[in-house]
């Protein structure tokens, strides 16, 4: 895996488990998402850098990679 594709994968990563923690309660949920701004433009930038923006089914076999319970296979 490049460094660009690590880094994408990464902010990927980062990007869910931000989005989980914000919706984990849905009564506060309204509160936290505009927290999400900031992961989102990691995760959209990391993308195009490494050339993975239409290219999805290699992003996720990276992602599986990277966290084997995200894997194709898993779900």
């Amino acid at each position: 895996m490049r460094n660009d594709e690590l880094a994408a994968a990464q902010a990927y990563v980062r990007l869910l488990e931000a989005t989980r923690a914000a919706l984990a309660d849905p009564d506060e949920a309204p509160l936290y998402l505009p927290l999400l701004t900031s992961p989102m433009a990691e995760a959209d930038g990391a993308l195009q850098r490494a050339g993975l923006c239409g290219n999805e089914a290699r992003f996720f076999d990276l992602v599986g990679t990277l966290q084997p319970t995200m894997s194709r296979s898993g779900r």
